[in-house]
């Protein structure tokens, strides 16, 4: 049987502490096991239980009271996350084989972990070693994305996580419920984006023509039109000269309400697509009732429900 992992990212302060603690709260409505592990060696506070927590190998208080190594608080990040991938056997003797886990890593928010460095790459790779099937979580704060060229950079982040992770990734825009109406509606165009239209929108508030250039490029990079790489027909089963990365979904992003038990739902729903989770249940149609059956006990079938 396979295993399921989400590797929540994001920048720090982006919600990816409360996704986990909202995630797990949810799975127990649905009566779904989900553990998560603590892989912030600088976390202070969590609300969720932990199966595992990286500050029970190493912290990052240790490493910059250390006389020898003197680190500053990301350099002792950095040293944290470098020994924890050289000791991922703590790691996979805590996670023991237990089959059809479902389990949450809670991931430190240096975006320098996911874009050149090569931990979490490695961490990946290790799982997949250990039969499980990985999905990116990217969060970005829905309160930073009240301009377009803040809006640019989290999508740039966001791409730069999947290129180097190579896992299928989910991009999510959390803290909705903290969003009056005005700005909810306002923020919409940025869940599917059209970067040119939006570009064109604040194009009175760009006073640099080479700003204004440089920030066309990179909507077209990420728009894909500017820039696109012959892929191999084997990437995405058909022969792509000219790919358009938003048609597959790569700068698209869900919204998260940890008030709104539905969207939570939804957005759970597309990561277990990703990953294929429960593929390998039987799933059987329920059959309809036309008629009530007469002289029915529902005092008895509520107490052989419990006892099975």
């Amino acid at each position: 049987m396979p295993r399921y992992a989400q590797l929540v990212m994001g920048p720090a302060g982006s919600g990816k502490s409360t996704y986990c603690s909202t995630m797990v709260q949810h799975c127990g409505t649905l009566n779904r096991s989900v553990q998560v592990v603590n892989l912030d060696p600088a976390a202070e506070h969590f609300n969720y239980p932990v199966m595992a927590d990286i500050r029970e190998l190493i912290q990052v208080d240790d490493v910059m009271e250390d006389p020898s190594l003197r680190f500053g608080p990301n350099g002792g990040l950095v040293f944290c996350m470098e020994y924890f991938a050289n000791n991922f056997d703590w790691l996979e003797e805590t996670l023991g084989h237990v089959d059809d886990d479902y389990i949450l890593f809670d991931c430190p928010g240096q975006i320098e972990l996911y874009t050149h460095l090569p931990v979490m790459r490695q961490l990946v790779e290790r799982l997949q070693q250990w039969e499980f099937r990985v999905c990116g979580v990217f969060l970005v704060d829905s309160q930073f994305m009240v301009e377009s060229f803040k809006f640019i950079s989290g999508v740039m982040a966001a791409l730069s996580s999947m290129v180097s992770l190579e896992i299928p990734q989910v991009n999510i825009m959390t803290k909705m419920d903290l969003l009056n109406s005005k700005a909810k509606k306002e923020i919409e165009k940025y869940l599917d984006p059209d970067m040119y239209s939006m570009l064109q929108d604040n194009s009175d508030s760009i006073r640099s023509t080479k700003f204004q250039k440089l920030t066309e490029a990179i909507c077209g990079l990420v728009r894909g039109r500017e820039w696109a790489p012959a892929w191999p027909s084997s990437t995405f089963g058909c022969d792509c000269g000219s790919v358009q990365i938003e048609d597959y979904s790569m700068v698209r992003f869900l919204p998260f309400d940890c008030t709104d038990e539905e969207g939570v739902n939804i957005v759970l729903q597309h990561i277990d697509f990703s990953i294929q989770y429960g593929e390998d249940l039987d799933f059987k149609e329920p059959k309809e009732l036309d008629e009530e059956p007469a002289n029915l006990n529902y005092d008895e079938i509520f107490q052989n429900k419990g006892n099975s």
